[in-house]
């Protein structure tokens, strides 16, 4: 009985994405697809460093 409410919800998101037209960010698009790694790949970098993987001393059966 309650299925007509979430049909129409369902309807209206479909609807939405269909037709909704993102912007796109040109610019970083172009940088993406050159190759260009400016601060990304800095500010990834540092973030690695300060991640600790906690199962990390569980691959050493595989070598």
């Amino acid at each position: 009985m309650g299925r007509g409410r979430a049909k129409a919800k369902q309807t209206k998101v479909a609807r939405e994405l269909k037709y909704s037209v993102p912007t796109t960010d040109f610019d970083a698009l172009q940088r993406e697809l050159s190759g260009d790694s400016s601060d990304e790949e800095i500010s990834r970098g540092e973030d690695e460093e300060q991640y600790e993987d906690p199962y990390d001393g569980y691959d050493d059966y595989r070598r």
